[in-house]
C-alpha cells in the first residue's frame, strides 16, 4: 500500500460525516495503521458544512491536515459539498459521493449540473445513498452506505469494517447492526461495479 492514505470527507451537519470518519479510522487502526483526523465545521446547526481530513499511514503522521491536491479520495454525502472539495483531490484520485442534495442555499445550483461536474472526474463512484439506505432497511444508514462505497478503494479487509460496525452499533440492537451491514454491502457492491468498468 501507499506510505500514506489521505481522504477528505464532506457533507452538511446532521448527515453523519463524522460517523464515516470514525468507521474509517477505527478500521484503519485494526489494519495496523496510524490515524490522524481533523474536523472543520461551518455553521454549527444542522445544514452547515462539515469537513473531515483523515490521514492514515504506516509511520508517524505529523499533521492531520491535507493540503490541496494531495487527497487520494474525496468522499461526500452531499454532491455540492463534494464539488466544493474537489480541489483537495490529487491527479488520478477518486470521487465517491451520494447524489442526494441538501438544498440549504437560497440559490442552490441545478442538481443535474452539479452531478455533471462530478462525472467529469475520470474516477468517480456516484450513488443514491438515501435509496440504498432504505433498501438496507433503515434510512438513517446513509453514512454506512458511503463507507461501503469507499471501501473498494482502500486496502482493508471487509471483516474489519463489519467488526467496527458491530462495535459501534451493537449496543443499539441487532436490527440496527444488520441494517448497517446491509447498507455497507450495498454501497460496496455499487463501487465494485464502477471499478470493474474503470479497469
Amino acid at each position: 500500500m501507499n506510505e500514506t492514505i489521505e481522504l477528505i470527507l464532506c457533507g452538511v451537519g446532521g448527515q453523519g460525516i463524522l460517523s464515516v470518519a470514525q468507521v474509517l479510522t477505527l478500521t484503519a487502526a485494526e489494519h495496523g495503521l496510524a490515524c490522524k483526523q481533523s474536523e472543520v465545521h461551518g455553521m454549527s446547526q444542522r445544514g452547515g458544512t462539515v469537513q473531515a481530513h483523515v490521514r492514515l499511514a504506516r509511520g508517524i503522521i505529523h499533521s492531520p491536515l491535507i493540503p490541496a491536491g494531495r487527497a487520494e479520495l474525496v468522499v461526500g454525502l452531499e454532491p455540492l459539498e463534494t464539488l466544493r472539495h474537489l480541489h483537495f483531490l490529487k491527479p488520478g484520485g477518486t470521487v465517491v459521493s451520494s447524489t442526494v442534495t441538501v438544498e440549504n442555499l437560497a440559490e442552490y445550483p441545478e442538481r443535474d449540473l452539479v452531478l455533471a461536474e462530478l462525472e467529469r472526474w475520470p474516477r468517480h463512484s456516484l450513488l443514491d445513498a438515501e435509496a440504498l439506505a432504505r433498501e438496507a432497511g433503515n434510512p438513517r444508514t446513509q453514512s454506512t452506505v458511503l463507507v461501503g462505497a469507499v471501501s473498494p478503494f482502500l486496502p482493508f479487509d471487509v471483516p474489519l469494517y463489519l467488526d467496527v460496525l458491530e462495535r459501534m452499533f451493537g449496543s443499539k440492537g441487532q436490527a440496527l447492526v444488520e441494517a448497517n451491514r446491509a447498507a455497507f454491502a450495498l454501497g460496496r457492491q455499487h463501487s465494485l461495479e464502477v471499478l470493474s468498468e474503470l479497469r
